[in-house]
């Protein structure tokens, strides 16, 4: 066990509360996803070259540098692959899998982000839970462990979930005007982000918009969703999300429908479905709103409320969906008050806003 100051700590850690000087140990380093490393960045980058701290912030970061992450993997469509080692020891190279501070080992690389930061381990991060022992455990992500046998109540709160076709279609945009638009009409809203990687930059935003509680699958421990937790993640996020009386639940899916990360089988999931009021498609051009809306109607049974996303950019895109699918399309950049509109009649409470208007 030794002392180590670092330079930067990743948000993947944001539970932890940890300082720049910390307890290492450099043996027995469990190789789990989650575990908390402390590393040496090797190399410098131009670009895909900053870390999201514990406050939000960017930072740039360079060769030399101490940082703090965890074990984790990564399926990005536009960004990095990489998989969890079979091992892991002190001097061991390993990448920088996102700017949340996922590690891991690179599998395949996105050219527009150029080769990953590489990292030599220095030790995992050690806690001291026993009070008047120095007994150091490994740490890991999470205010809390996940419970796959969480049941889902939402206690009637409307709950509004976005999926995309992919990532980057626009959802976190999507959501953000959505939140600010309920907020701006009196209701409180609480967010939260179900699947993806490792990442608060999405429900920050959120909180920005004005969201009153977010969370993210982080916070449950999670580094990387999969369909394997996907849906337990969900229904234990959503029945969190339910408390403290919210107006509104609204939640983004990372990733795309047809993804590494878990949304098939949260979207299969029925009594999740049911828990449903509403679904926002973002989508990335008209033949993919077309692939969306097909998916989301005949593979789960869901009739989206509204599409948005890049498809929408200009009257073209809006009308070939609303002419073709049968699907209202706004524009959550040019036309976010119409969207996030359309989505509060379709949870069914433009009455109640309305009656409060009155009163």
């Amino acid at each position: 066990m030794k002392t180590v100051v670092v330079d930067k700590v990743a948000s993947i850690t944001q539970a932890l509360n940890l300082s720049r000087e910390l307890r290492v140990a450099t043996t027995d380093i469990p190789c789990e996803e989650g575990v908390v490393l402390v590393a040496e960045v090797l190399n410098n980058k131009s670009t895909y070259n900053t870390l999201e701290l514990t406050s939000g912030r960017m930072a740039k970061v360079s060769k030399g540098d101490i940082i703090v992450g965890a074990l984790g993997h990564r399926q990005a469509l536009f960004g990095y692959s990489g998989h969890l080692p079979e091992s892991v020891k002190e001097g061991d190279i390993i990448q920088v899998l996102n700017i949340g501070g996922v590690l891991g080992i690179v599998d395949s690389v996105n050219p527009e982000k150029g080769r990953p930061f590489d990292a030599r381990v220095i030790g995992v991060v050690l806690q001291f839970p026993y009070l008047g022992e120095r007994i150091g455990v490994p740490a890991r992500v999470g205010y809390q462990r996940l419970d796959f046998n969480a049941t889902l109540n939402t206690r009637g709160v409307p709950v509004v979930a976005l999926a995309g076709t992919c990532m980057e279609a626009g959802k976190t945009a999507a959501a953000c005007a959505i939140v600010s638009r309920m907020r701006h009409r009196g209701l409180n809203v609480h967010a939260f982000k179900a699947t993806g990687v490792s990442l608060r930059r999405d429900i920050l935003a959120m909180e920005d918009a004005g969201a009153r509680r977010s969370m993210i699958f982080t916070d449950l421990g999670v580094v990387t969703t999969t369909a394997k937790n996907g849906a337990a993640i969900t229904r234990a996020l959503l029945s969190e999300m339910s408390q403290g009386e919210p107006d509104v639940i609204v939640f983004e899916l990372g990733d795309g429908i047809l993804g590494a990360y878990g949304v098939e089988a949260i979207l299969s999931s029925p009594d999740i479905r049911t828990a449903l009021t509403s679904v926002v498609l973002s989508a990335n051009d008209p033949v993919a709103a077309w692939g969306g809306v097909k998916l989301l109607r005949e593979k789960f049974g869901i009739e989206p409320s509204v599409v948005t996303g890049p498809a929408t950019d200009n009257a073209v895109g809006v009308n070939i969906i609303r002419d073709q699918f049968g699907v209202p399309a706004f524009n959550a950049i040019t036309d976010g008050a119409a969207l996030a509109d359309r989505v509060i009649e379709s949870i069914g409470l433009s009455a109640k806003l309305a009656v409060d208007a009155v009163e």
